[in-house]
């Protein structure tokens, strides 16, 4: 089971470990604080050993590299992993924008249905199944949301289930959600974002989410 440091210091930018395993051009590691895309998070950019990450996918309780052909690997090897830290914390940040608002619409709309959701370092989306425009409820979640970053509230994580990886991530007084994705450790860290509204087809809305800064 590759051990994931991003979840014990997700501002961790480099890390010395080694392969675990080499399976042609994917390969799995000891330790790693390379995140691979999951919960509608994508994958963090960067390199290992000095080749560069192509794919980073989960496999069980594992995370398993594609590095380009022809990399001399092996298992055994000592190696450095190192990730693209503005992209990581764009990712964190508009991740946990994105929590937030949902949140927040969870609050307003009891009963909605989030129907997807992805979060790259450009901007953040989350689609409901709602009849009418989701827009109207915008001033309110603009409001509560500027509230939550002006706070600076503690952003908490932790397992809810060590042995099978499942994680939580929990601000007092706001939510708990389950999330093994990598978060900011204050509300504050999140700044201004604006929020704009598409819609997707008959009963479809979607939340776009993009940083001010």
């Amino acid at each position: 089971m590759t051990q994931r440091i991003f979840w014990q210091d997700p501002y961790l930018t480099e890390l010395k470990t080694a392969v675990a395993a080499v399976r042609g051009d994917q390969v799995y590691l000891q330790s790693t604080i390379f995140f691979a895309f999951s919960g509608g998070q994508e994958s963090d950019a960067g390199t290992l050993g000095g080749y560069p990450v192509l794919t980073a996918a989960k496999d069980g309780l594992d995370i398993v590299y594609t590095l380009p052909p022809g990399h001399a690997l092996k298992a055994g090897d000592p190696v450095e992993l190192r990730i693209d830290w503005e992209r990581r914390y764009r990712l964190m940040r508009l991740h946990f924008a994105a929590e937030m608002i949902l949140q927040l619409v969870y609050k307003h709309c009891p009963g909605i249905e989030r129907i997807g959701a992805h979060i790259s370092q450009d901007k953040a989306r989350i689609d409901f199944a709602r009849d009418d425009s989701i827009a109207v409820l915008f001033p309110l979640l603009e409001q509560e949301a500027a509230a939550l970053v002006a706070a600076g509230k503690p952003i908490e994580t932790d397992f809810t289930d060590e042995q099978s990886q499942r994680r939580y991530w929990q601000v007092q007084g706001f939510a708990r959600m389950g999330c093994g994705g990598t978060h900011p450790r204050s509300t504050a860290e999140i700044g201004a974002f604006t929020l704009k509204r598409k819609r997707l087809g008959k009963g479809k809305e979607r939340i776009e989410i993009t940083l001010s800064a």
